[in-house]
């Protein structure tokens, strides 16, 4: 039994476009990680410092979009490492 789906399937034999999208999503996740560990700690000390007052005055919402952040980075990253094995199980047993 194959574990194997239709879109690593789809990668391996298209390695260049692949590739491209391997760098594609190495560039989204870098933008989106760019700070993110400055602007959750600039926001949690926003967010106890100031308690209730800085939760309606937009903390709450700044969170949500910093985990949002958080969450669409690691899924560039996962993407990026699927385009990573793809390619080498390409380089490994491709004749």
């Amino acid at each position: 039994m194959s574990s194997r789906t239709d879109l690593f399937d789809w990668l391996v034999r298209h390695f260049i476009a692949t590739y491209f999208l391997m760098v594609t999503l190495f560039i989204v996740f870098g933008v989106l990680s760019l700070d993110l560990v400055k602007y959750f700690s600039a926001n949690a000390n926003y967010l106890l410092e100031y308690g209730v007052m800085a939760l309606w005055d937009g903390g709450l919402l700044q969170l949500i979009g910093l985990l949002f952040n958080a969450l669409f980075a690691v899924l560039a990253y996962l993407g990026f490492k699927l385009c990573e094995h793809a390619l080498v199980e390409r380089a490994a047993h491709h004749r």
